[in-house]
């Protein structure tokens, strides 16, 4: 699929020899790893040793990359929502009820696959296999902003970006009942629940499990025994919104594994066959991995949402 790649330039000194690599040429260190060990990358005209090895400054370099191998997941013809695509990257705007990734159960009809489609021929090779760069997820029943690379050095500066917890991230959520206080701040650590391993839950302070995860709110609106809640992210743990807000108190509604939902709203939500957890992904923003250039992207709330907020709002 595709053409070979010759990738050229002068290296940096002092540097691990794939980071050096990586930093030169834009893709990722494991892709650099793997072509030192196929023999596809020189240093002066000389096959390049150990990827550990300190680089030489001023060392002229050559990466062959092979064509992309074709992605395992087939391509599908699936409806997409483009917010913003170039050749680097492309940020949607997903509906609930489609699955980001290929997996067990969801074997196609997923964004990959969409994205397979809609973007064959302009992916390029990462990891050595023609597919798109998910960066991050949202869950299945989550609508909202998701952006994904189409490119090695799209795929690396993002990736650096979510380490970073420098990406912008706020959510529109409605949850049960009305929090004590306007705002606040939740900040615990996520991790597998012993009781069930299909959940995440809050792990006790000090513990050396899960992941550290930090979950900004304000109350928007005050609905009938629930809220309308903007959630900014610091960190991105996996149900982190829906494991904070249940955590003190207010899952979100129609959760199916954390919500308890107040009795006299359920009636209202089979009514609406409102059958998701109530929150979606409305604003992100991020620096171009490429270009630079601040980006920042803005998603109205879905149709279901908005009837949901105006039958409880009545």
């Amino acid at each position: 699929m595709g053409e070979q790649q010759i990738i050229t330039g002068t290296l940096p000194g002092g540097e691990r020899l794939d980071k050096a690599l990586s930093l030169a040429s834009g893709l990722s260190r494991e892709r650099i790893k793997a072509l030192i060990g196929e023999g596809r990358i020189t240093l002066d005209g000389k096959p390049a040793g150990s990827a550990s090895a300190k680089s030489a400054p001023g060392a002229r370099f050559a990466i062959e990359v092979p064509p992309a191998a074709e992605a395992a997941a087939r391509s599908q013809d699936i409806p997409l929502d483009i917010v913003f695509e170039d050749e680097h990257l492309i940020v949607l705007d997903k509906p609930a009820g489609l699955v980001v990734h290929p997996a067990a159960g969801n074997p196609d009809g997923t964004l990959v696959n969409a994205l397979l489609h809609h973007c064959k021929g302009a992916l390029s090779g990462i990891g050595g296999v023609a597919r798109p760069g998910i960066v991050h997820r949202i869950d299945k029943d989550t609508s909202g902003l998701l952006v994904v690379a189409k490119s090695d050095a799209a795929h690396l500066g993002l990736a650096a970006q979510f380490a970073a917890h420098s990406i912008e991230r706020a959510y529109l959520a409605v949850a049960g009942g009305h929090p004590a206080a306007a705002s606040g701040t939740v900040d615990a650590r996520v991790g597998r629940s012993d009781a069930n391993r299909k959940k995440m839950a809050v792990l006790p302070a000090g513990s050396d499990r899960g992941k550290h995860a930090v979950t900004h709110y304000k109350v928007l609106e005050k609905l009938d025994n629930s809220s309308l809640i903007e959630c900014r992210l610091e960190t991105g743990r996996t149900h982190q919104v829906r494991v904070h807000m249940a955590s003190i108190g207010h899952p979100l509604l129609g959760d199916p594994l954390y919500g308890r939902t107040p009795a006299r709203i359920r009636p209202i939500l089979a009514d609406l066959g409102f059958e998701r957890q109530a929150l979606h992904a409305a604003i992100l923003g991020f620096n171009h991995p490429v270009t630079m250039k601040m980006m920042r992207f803005e998603s109205s709330l879905p149709a279901d949402m908005r009837r949901l907020i105006d039958e409880l709002g009545q």
